[in-house]
């Protein structure tokens, strides 16, 4: 997947050289709380998850995580990005962001870069999103990317209900 620039971000898929990013991404409060732990307890442990998770993901469908970078200071600010789902039927798109830069458009910026992407040169039929309710930030967001509530959904071997979202891109 190509770098995606806008006016304050580059987004750029995930690399081994952005583990430390990720470690402390994946274990912030709110990531914790509303996507989970994924048992990333180190440096080390996040560099094998890059490994065998996201850039396996990149392997086997072109597209998958990026990290958004502030084209200012250079400084990585969250992930945004394109993702295969098991129990999905759609690609999803995600988001998260430290919490430093929450609240300040960079994950709309992001997330519509990134829609306008899939939409102009992956020509991807429809984007979903799934989300835990409580998460209203992250509600609000989809809604503003224009994806519509469908219906609750469970992923395979989740027992968490999430609010499942979706937009037609192409006809």
């Amino acid at each position: 997947m190509a770098v995606i620039e806008t006016e304050r971000l580059r987004l750029e898929p995930v690399k081994l050289s952005d583990a430390a990013f990720i470690y402390e991404l994946q274990n912030s409060p709110k990531w914790l709380r509303y996507i989970g732990d994924r048992n990333i307890s180190s440096v080390a442990v996040a560099e094998k998850y890059i490994a065998d998770k996201m850039l396996s993901h990149y392997k086997e469908h072109a597209y998958g995580n990026c990290v958004v970078y502030n084209k200012e200071t250079g400084a990585p600010m969250g992930t945004c990005g394109l993702f295969n789902r098991p129990g999905l039927a759609v690609v999803d798109i995600g988001f998260a962001f430290l919490p430093q830069y929450e609240g300040k458009g960079f994950g709309s910026e992001a997330a519509l870069a990134l829609m306008e992407h899939a939409q102009n040169n992956l020509k991807l039929h429809k984007v979903s999103a799934i989300v835990l309710p409580e998460n209203k930030a992250s509600v609000r967001l989809i809604e503003k990317l224009g994806l519509e509530f469908v219906k609750p959904v469970q992923l395979p071997g989740d027992t968490a209900w999430l609010d499942y979202y979706e937009i037609t891109l192409n006809e």
